[in-house]
């Protein structure tokens, strides 16, 4: 089964703080912030959301199929792309712009403070689900506002089951299109702090949300994820992982392992469990997309964790 990837393809330029951003932010004057960090370690790696979970899609056995939109600087992602046997069929290029880049510091304590610059992504409504061809199953993750609105639409039009993954996208929408893209979606992911947005700007308790789609998730970090499904809410363990390096990327991580579950019909416990799993394996790794594994170690690291194979 081919599985859709909406979202944006990204460069992440990244910068470590060797301190706490706390220590250096004085609450009495944030109304006239005007603070530095000096980083002295800094390298550029591959993200975006739809690069990020298509590229863990693909190492579980999945067949990710990317949607996005690039810029003229796009060369190289793409190649590592193809190499990766990625389809990239669905990425369209914008001469005229740049690939979306994400300037992200991070402190000590896994804070982060994000620059991101859309670029290309502002194009995504060029992409049409139809151009897609045969898809049973798809996941609408952060892109230009304009692409999310059109490809939600086009999703529930031809009937095909999609993950709405609101993310950094939020403050993009007000409650009322975030509840529309609530109701033409067949899943919804979240944060637990995208989570508390979507609550405020919907008016909606998460029990609420979710009577209308067959699941609901949470990710909470290392208090592991709830499911809200069928009236239930079935807790998701965290797994603790080898150590903790960097969380850019767990969460477009966790996405894939939902999507896999979904399209092999496990049930949601082990669908759950398996997204917890991938998180850990990704946070032990620089970058969203520098960790590797394949449907067979995965396996067994699962076995390890949880006492039973998934599939």
């Amino acid at each position: 089964m081919t599985t859709l990837i909406c979202g944006s393809v990204a460069y992440d330029t990244i910068m470590v703080f060797p301190g706490q951003f706390k220590d250096h932010i004085l609450p009495e004057k944030v109304h006239i912030l005007n603070v530095a960090f000096l980083v002295p370690e800094m390298r550029r790696e591959f993200g975006g959301t739809a690069g990020n979970i298509a590229y863990n899609l693909n190492m579980l056995g999945g067949r990710p199929l990317i949607m996005a939109t690039v810029g003229q600087d796009s060369d190289i992602y793409l190649e590592r792309l193809t190499e990766l046997g990625l389809d990239i069929r669905c990425v369209r290029r914008i001469p005229s712009s740049y690939t979306a880049q994400a300037f992200i510091t991070t402190d000590q304590s896994d804070n982060q403070i994000t620059a991101f610059h859309p670029g290309a992504m502002s194009f995504s409504h060029d992409n049409k689900v139809s151009d897609a061809g045969d898809i049973r199953l798809g996941i609408l993750s952060p892109d230009g506002r304009d692409g999310m609105i059109q490809h939600a639409r086009q999703f529930e039009e031809a009937g095909i089951p999609f993950i709405f993954d609101p993310g950094q996208a939020m403050p993009m929408f007000s409650g009322a299109e975030l509840l529309e893209f609530v109701e033409r979606a067949s899943y919804v992911a979240t944060n637990d702090y995208e989570a508390q947005l979507l609550m405020d700007k919907t008016g909606h308790t998460l029990e609420q949300l979710a009577q209308r789609v067959k699941a609901l998730i949470v990710t909470r970090g290392a208090e592991g994820s709830d499911l809200f499904i069928a009236g239930d809410k079935i807790s998701i363990p965290a797994v603790k992982p080898e150590r903790i390096i960097d969380p850019t990327g767990c969460g477009d991580a966790y996405r894939a392992g939902l999507l896999f579950g979904i399209e092999r019909r496990l049930d949601w416990p082990t669908t759950g469990r398996l997204a917890s799993l991938l998180g850990s394996i990704k946070i032990a790794h620089r970058g969203g997309q520098n960790h590797h594994f394949n449907g067979a170690e995965i396996r067994l690291a699962f076995d390890r964790a949880f006492g039973y194979l998934p599939w």
